[in-house]
């Protein structure tokens, strides 16, 4: 079923995070009204939509909790600008009937690049061999045992669209890659040009790198635990640039001191939710762990294509009614009989029809109305929760435009 498109005259779109001047104009040039509030949190969002009362809204570090969605009246679209979406309240969202979009692998690229900075950076000791020079020592017999990585293997855990980037800088390091996903297969693999691996405990005990690739859902949440660190290889280096729920971070704070891994990390369990601000984090402190600020998306490049998918989702949702990459559709409904109506395309049919369907307590779960070339004539298909008796569609057939109706179970 479509959604209504929303009137561009009116159309309000608040961007709760930095964009691009050119991504801002591209806005305005689909007619929207635009509110740039870059300097918005968590704590002060839910004001800024009571004020604005926004449309649409657009958010790229920025979390939206629940409360926003309490004080949004004319809210039908919040877009992600970037690929996971744990930074906003999705139950709340579809609690509204408020639309939740991202933009998958627009950064991909950029996260790779980053994943293999910290890959570097583990192997050579790279920032501490900084650190060290900075404060005037020369310590070339410390830090010139390394391991290397040419002919060793790369092991990938979530092989979308970043996993697929690393892989391929893996291949150009001369390293043998190897793939694990729940929804891997061998003939992906093979298509992938990379190994594949049915079990992740034998990925983890075949790799010598390890990098984190994996959507932050409640399947993944400490995906990183004990049992995953007892079977990493010894002075493995693990690295995770997804989210900091999917490791346990003393867990892997435990392998860094019993079997001398090292890790890189541009995420963390207890990050601040935007801005510069103080932070503390038990886990990068111990030697032989790197890390960065969470900016694995955050390059020009990445950020103008993420700024153009955001754009195109709006551009979509304001013409159609449609949003492409909307997350929180449900899979399955609970609907067991659809409801085909024949009719002549005037108004007032399908009112009977709803208004039918009410009386006898029948609910809709999905429906859509296709119109006929010449539109004169239209059938509605109406997916409905129970089977509908024969009064009610004996009702149904008593209005005069009504041509037809049928109906047919659905499968369970």
């Amino acid at each position: 079923m479509h959604a209504t498109a929303v009137d561009t005259a009116q159309a309000t779109v608040l961007v709760a995070d930095r964009m691009s001047e050119s991504g801002l104009d591209a806005l305005r040039a689909a007619r929207c009204q635009v509110r740039s509030q870059p300097e918005l949190t968590a704590d002060s969002l839910a004001e800024a939509v009571k004020a604005y009362d926004p449309d649409i809204l657009i958010v790229r570090s920025t979390k939206v909790p629940a409360e926003v969605f309490t004080h949004a009246t004319r809210l039908s679209l919040v877009i992600r600008a970037g690929a996971g979406y744990d930074t906003i309240d999705v139950a709340a969202a579809s609690a509204k009937g408020i639309s939740v979009a991202n933009c998958p692998g627009m950064n991909a690229v950029a996260v790779a690049e980053l994943t293999w900075g910290l890959i570097l950076a583990c192997d050579r000791n790279i920032p501490a061999q900084h650190i060290d020079l900075k404060a005037g020592t020369w310590a070339k017999k410390t830090w010139s045992a390394a391991e290397g990585l040419c002919g060793r293997t790369l092991g990938i855990i979530g092989t979308g669209r970043i996993g697929q980037e690393v892989a391929a800088r893996g291949a150009a390091f001369g390293m043998k890659v190897v793939g694990w996903s729940r929804s891997l297969t061998q003939a992906k693999a093979d298509a992938m040009g990379i190994g594949y691996c049915s079990s992740l405990q034998n990925l983890l005990k075949m790799s010598d790198v390890i990098s984190l690739h994996v959507a932050a859902t409640p399947d993944t949440r400490e995906l990183v635990d004990t049992t995953f660190c007892d079977a990493l290889r010894p002075r493995a280096i693990l690295v995770n640039t997804t989210r900091g729920s999917v490791m346990d971070e003393a867990a892997v704070a435990a392998a860094v001191e019993d079997k001398g891994i090292k890790v890189g990390l541009d995420v963390y369990a207890n990050e601040p939710g935007a801005g510069d601000t103080s932070f503390s984090n038990a886990l990068i402190n111990l030697p032989g762990v790197y890390g960065t600020h969470h900016v694995g998306a955050s390059t020009t490049q990445a950020q103008d294509a993420v700024a153009a998918e955001a754009i195109r989702i709006v551009n979509a949702w304001i013409t159609s009614g449609d949003a492409p990459n909307t997350v929180n559709l449900a899979a399955s409904t609970t609907a067991a009989c659809l409801l085909s109506v024949r009719h002549l395309n005037v108004p007032g049919v399908l009112a009977h029809v709803f208004t039918a369907l009410r009386s006898s307590g029948l609910n809709i779960q999905e429906m859509e109305n296709v119109i006929f070339q010449g539109g004169d004539a239209a059938c509605a298909r109406i997916q409905v929760d129970h089977s509908i008796a024969d009064h009610v569609l004996a009702t149904l057939r008593e209005h005069e435009s009504v041509l037809s109706i049928a109906t047919s179970p659905l499968p369970s």
